[in-house]
């Protein structure tokens, strides 16, 4: 068990707390802020202890100068302000005397954000390449470490894993949430059905073969489908495609006949445009030009269905492209379900839980996870760097 905040003696401490505020921005302005509203607990632990809090996130990605402005981690700054009623020194700098000097200007349950980690990417990559040079520094700047950015917790960064590496360390409420709801699935309640969509199945083959001896069925929607499809002989028209996937797809099928359960009709349309005319009908009908955008409503019943009598249920991946209403359907008529059943239920972070949040349905679910990438390789049972190095209790 690794430590948490709960373990370390924070007050008068300066406290480095890495979060995820790696939140969508529009024309200028914040459309989901989830992730800031996640790291809200332990914020306010750390202040409410006389910690000094000093705040490290990234925002997108920073591979060239006009990355840096539309990734600025100040809109941030201003809406955790608003959410902390409180206010929140932000410093537009990620190193240097104006950094350096704030911090010690600091007193007991102040908060400051630190600039978006990621403009020390703009040279050499030193934020995600972990330059020890960065991370030292970074460590000179606080007496304690505390990681609650789970959704980079499968990523070795300077701001999680360097720093970490030379401080006192622990987890945060966040981290450890995330966790303690994941690991429900290595004890699951039968049956245990895995959802899968998106669209490439290469991005889901270590999870598939990681779970397909642990779950009782694999139900399979968004545009990974047609690569099953196509290896089953069948017209796909102009739909997303995996090739390099096909043979793989056609392994699993033979193999496990019964647990893998695919769409059969389809909302199809010539384009991704939801102004082009759509229309309903079974993958055998599907016209040479056309692609399919949702599941239909035939399939939705087969999925129902075979969701009926789950105890656990794992979704990752959309069934269509949930961002036009008319292609929203299949995924939001099978969360609608999910959140009528006696169930646990959990979606793997990602398009579906943003998905869940458009349809006000993602508090509705025994728990959305905040990192679809690290929740993918924690299923896969791969090693995680951000929480291999934290240190565990005695």
């Amino acid at each position: 068990m690794k430590k948490t905040i709960r373990n370390l003696e924070i007050s008068g401490k300066k406290v480095i707390i890495r979060c995820d505020f790696n939140v969508p921005i529009k024309d200028g302005k914040i459309i989901d802020d989830n992730r800031i509203k996640m790291s809200l607990e332990t914020i306010k632990y750390a202040v409410d202890k006389g910690a000094k809090v000093i705040l490290m996130s990234h925002l997108g990605r920073v591979k060239e100068e006009k990355d840096l402005k539309k990734n600025d981690l100040s809109l941030v700054g201003k809406r955790l302000a608003n959410l902390l009623n409180k206010k929140i020194t932000f410093v537009s700098k990620t190193r240097g005397t104006e950094l350096e000097q704030a911090i010690n200007k600091m007193i007991n349950g102040d908060v400051l954000l630190v600039q978006n980690t990621r403009y020390e990417d703009l040279f050499m990559e030193k934020e995600s390449s972990n330059d020890q040079e960065l991370s030292s520094y970074w460590a000179s700047l606080g007496d304690l470490f505390v990681n609650d950015a789970f959704g980079t917790i499968h990523r070795a960064h300077a701001s999680n894993v360097g720093i970490a590496s030379k401080l006192p360390n622990c987890i945060g409420f966040l981290v450890e949430k995330e966790f303690n709801s994941l690991s429900i699935l290595n004890n699951p309640s039968k049956p245990f059905i895995l959802i899968l969509g998106g669209s490439k199945v290469s991005d889901k083959i270590g999870i598939i073969d990681n779970m397909i001896e642990k779950v009782d069925k694999i139900i399979i929607g968004g545009g990974m489908a047609f690569t099953f499809l196509k290896a089953k002989g069948l017209n796909i028209g102009t739909s997303i495609v995996d090739l390099d996937s096909i043979e793989y797809c056609s392994n699993l099928i033979s193999k496990y006949p019964d647990k893998i359960i695919l769409p059969i009709d389809f909302n199809f349309s010539t384009g991704m445009d939801e102004t082009l005319p759509n229309r309903i009908d079974k993958i055998d009908n599907i016209l040479d030009n056309e692609m399919g955008l949702d599941i239909g409503p035939e399939t939705i019943k087969l999925f129902k269905e075979n969701l009926g009598n789950a105890k656990t249920v794992l979704w990752n991946g959309p069934m269509g492209v949930y961002e036009i209403e008319k292609y929203s359907i299949g995924t939001r008529k099978i969360l609608e379900l999910l959140v009528l059943l006696d169930i646990t239920c959990i979606l793997g972070g990602g398009d579906i839980v943003a998905a869940a949040s458009k349809f006000n349905l993602k508090d509705s679910v025994t728990h959305a996870s905040t990192g679809g990438g690290a929740t993918l390789e924690y299923l896969e049972g791969k090693k995680l760097p951000g929480l291999e190095i934290i240190g565990d209790l005695n």
